[in-house]
């Protein structure tokens, strides 16, 4: 194991030694105490990665590589400002503060190059929530909404529970991974077509889209009156080489027919605190959102969330950057461990988020079975490819947010299986 996980693959770009020794890391180590090797027992906090595994797994005794959120601690200030509104002991109605919109702003414009403006936000408690309601309010019932797939199964949801009708525009694939067909989704496009939901970056398929990529997109949004959704919470998980471009940053005419979905949940692990941050450039799209949210009863935000978004922003880059190279790291020994011993897994290669998609077609599961086989034999919990919509059977995805030896433990019971069952073939 210990060589494996000193190995770089060709997905992963390779640093210098003395640039490895002085990593950032190391830095976060020392600076801030905080080690992502360290196993935190999450079981009875009510988490549904672990606590629940039994009500979607039928058992409990699985390795969780499923669930999207992080198995490692948030940054000490957020812990921090956690801590001080709980030991208030007076949880009221929260309002914004003008300090949570600067931390967001600054963080935006720091991070992504990309200004946006206080009057833009709209606070809300999540994004899956939030897409439900910009489905209600920007298409009609019989309305085509698009999603890319596969692609983050709770979109269909949005759509489908709201009476819109899913189109489906599958991502094309080929030996170096996946890419957009825009050929294709212009030729089906039909006046009842009247949003896409864009994830970006990609869920599963861990694709940051080039900026190229996403103005070829925009441009035939633009010349059919299309409103792009932009689901862009995976953003700030981005490894080496490449660069998250978020959609509305492209230029006026892209950020005036688009909508935003943001949040710091992914980056520094609190979607339990229910914050995202929906931005909208254009006035009449915001303010017929704004009615739609309070005219259902929708709650903004509240305080914990508020108080652990604006610490996140403000003092959680260092965490991140040691973040990013774990989870590169963790790449690294998946790639080396699967070269050595599973023949035949072809994973998309990892641009972005914690989330890697894994093709078991050719390693010797059977297909039919292959979600079930790899937790009744393995003991791994995965999310199986189908849900994720058309280009998802033979598929798994695998969150790799996890300390190292989780993972390893994960891989080597997938290959025990996928050995023997080669042996008995």
């Amino acid at each position: 194991m210990t060589g494996l996980q000193g190995t770089r693959s060709k997905n992963v770009i390779a640093r210098s030694p003395q640039a490895t020794k002085q990593s950032a890391l190391q830095k976060v180590k020392r600076e801030m105490n905080c080690d992502f090797d360290s196993i935190i027992d999450r079981r009875g906090s009510g988490c549904i990665k672990w606590d629940f595994m039994s009500k979607y797994f039928q058992a409990d005794d699985l390795v969780p590589m499923w669930v999207a959120d992080m198995d490692f601690k948030a940054p000490p200030e957020v812990v921090a400002a956690v801590n001080r509104v709980a030991e208030h002991g007076i949880y009221g109605y929260a309002g914004v503060p003008s300090s949570y919109y600067e931390a967001v702003i600054g963080w935006m414009e720091k991070r992504h190059g990309w200004k946006i403006e206080k009057d833009w936000m709209v606070p809300s408690p999540g994004v899956v929530p939030a897409l439900h309601m910009l489905v209600r309010t920007f298409s009609e019932t019989g309305d085509q909404v698009v999603v890319q797939t596969p692609v983050y199964y709770p979109f269909f949801e949005a759509i489908k529970l709201n009476g819109r009708e899913i189109f489906e525009n599958p991502l094309r694939k080929d030996d170096s991974g996946y890419y957009m067909d825009l050929a294709g989704l212009e030729a089906k496009i039909t006046p009842r077509t009247k949003m896409i939901i864009l994830c970006n970056p990609h869920n599963p398929i861990s694709r940051v889209w080039q900026e190229q990529e996403l103005r070829k997109l925009g441009q035939l949004c633009l010349s059919k009156n299309i409103l792009v959704v932009a689901d862009e919470i995976h953003g700030d998980i981005v490894y080496s080489g490449h660069k998250h471009v978020p959609f509305a940053s492209l230029c006026e005419e892209f950020a005036a027919g688009s909508v935003t979905c943001t949040a710091a949940s992914k980056t520094f692990n609190l979607p339990g605190l229910q914050t995202s941050n929906i931005i909208i450039t254009d006035p009449e799209l915001r303010t017929r959102f704004k009615d739609n949210l309070r005219n259902c009863g929708f709650p903004s935000a509240g305080m914990f969330g508020l108080a652990a978004t604006e610490a996140a922003y403000r003092y959680g880059e260092p965490w991140l950057s040691g973040l990013l190279e774990y989870l590169e790291g963790n790449i690294a020994y998946l790639e080396a461990f699967a070269a050595e011993n599973l023949p035949g897994l072809w994973v998309a290669p990892p641009q972005g988020s914690y989330l890697l998609w894994m093709d078991f077609r050719d390693c010797g599961l059977p297909a039919e079975k292959l979600g079930n086989f790899v937790r009744e034999h393995a003991r791994v919990a995965l999310e199986p490819g189908f849900i994720f919509g058309t280009g998802g059977d033979g598929f798994e995805r695998m969150n790799i947010a996890c300390p190292r030896s989780q993972l390893a433990e994960a891989m080597e019971r997938i290959a025990k299986v996928v050995r023997s069952l080669r042996s008995a073939g």
